[in-house]
């Protein structure tokens, strides 16, 4: 006989075990996918619909209903309870990172010479978290340029660049240009912030140097205003190769050439062709990618009176008149003379 003929055997199908509910978890909308939605806006999704409690496998007995029983130590915290968590771990992580890099020795940093030189106190920590160059040069053993460790000085630097800098370390941000009132205001703010790019770009902050560009190019767009051909001169020459600052000058100056109702012309940037033979090859090549591929007339076809040497008149044969000059008549056999330049 096989066992499971056996009127003795018993199979869990003839109990009744209990099982637990079914749990429904609430969806985002349709099209909402948690992985392509801002970390933000699926937190305030779970606190504002949040999820059902857990529950244990199995029911309590009927007897144990209504007692408080204690909660399974191996149960899984809920979703918002699970955010809230990381949330804080993320809050508390800023704040000892924080304190960490405002401890430690202060540092005096001089900026500029003369009546423009000022004097900043900033913590070590800070600046050497931010930027590998300054950590290299406030280090303080024997191979450091700065033996002293605790002073650095800037002397060919800017302190309204500088100023700017102080502000975004401690702050985490830069004034929006456009909060300003005045154009003179936006303009000088933009100045500084081509200060504060320039040391950016030796100190390696990529990030800070980009907000600074943008502060500038938004200043200058605001303000109506752009640098004259000393200012474009200045920029361009303290600029290295390659720089954006480089560009960003060449096509202003393209810009204002090209306009029909700018008083500038190339004669106004001679002193940057003189002073960097770079800045003209940049400049053509600016007027050739703005121009949108806009090719000129032929030379070689149309009006020939263009090329003569002569005045303007209906007939340029009959009544032209040549430059002035000093010329000497040369007589021919034939009759015919000619004038020429003595």
């Amino acid at each position: 006989m096989h066992w499971a003929d056996d009127p003795k055997a018993i199979f869990t199908r003839d109990f009744a075990y209990p099982r637990p509910p079914r749990r429904r978890l609430r969806t985002m909308t349709s099209a909402a996918d948690i992985a392509h939605e801002p970390a933000h806006d699926y937190a305030e999704y779970v606190f504002a619909h949040s999820l059902p409690e857990l529950s244990s496998p199995v029911d309590p007995p009927r007897h144990a209903r209504g007692k408080s029983t204690s909660v399974d130590k191996h149960s899984r915290p809920a979703l918002p309870d699970r955010i809230h968590s990381h949330r804080l771990r993320v809050q508390a992580h800023a704040k000892n990172m924080r304190a960490r890099l405002l401890s430690g020795p202060l540092i005096d940093i001089i900026v500029g010479v003369g009546d423009v030189k000022r004097q900043w106190s900033l913590h070590r920590n800070l600046l050497s978290y931010h930027s590998e160059y300054l950590a290299s040069e406030l280090q303080t053993n024997d191979a450091t340029k700065n033996k002293a460790g605790n002073k650095l000085e800037l002397p060919e630097d800017d302190p309204k660049g500088f100023e700017l800098l102080v502000k975004w370390l401690y702050q985490g941000k830069l004034d929006d240009v456009g909060d300003l009132t005045s154009a003179e205001r936006k303009y000088d703010y933009a100045v500084a912030c081509h200060k504060l790019y320039m040391l950016c770009e030796r100190f390696d902050m990529p990030q800070l140097k980009n907000m600074a560009i943008d502060q500038y190019r938004k200043g200058l767009s605001q303000a109506r205003l752009v640098p004259d051909a000393d200012e474009i001169n200045d920029i361009y020459q303290k600029s290295p190769e390659g720089s954006p600052f480089r560009v960003l000058m060449t096509r202003i100056a393209a810009r204002q050439i090209m306009d029909p109702d700018a008083d500038r012309d190339a004669e106004s940037y001679r002193g940057c062709f003189a002073a960097n033979p770079d800045f003209a090859i940049d400049l053509v090549n600016a007027i050739k990618s703005g121009s949108g591929g806009i090719l000129f007339d032929d030379p070689t076809n149309g009006d020939d009176c263009m090329y003569h040497d002569h005045g303007h008149g209906p007939n340029c044969y009959g009544k032209g008149k040549g430059k002035a000059g000093n010329y000497k008549l040369v007589k021919f056999l034939d009759g015919f003379a000619m004038r020429v330049d003595g």
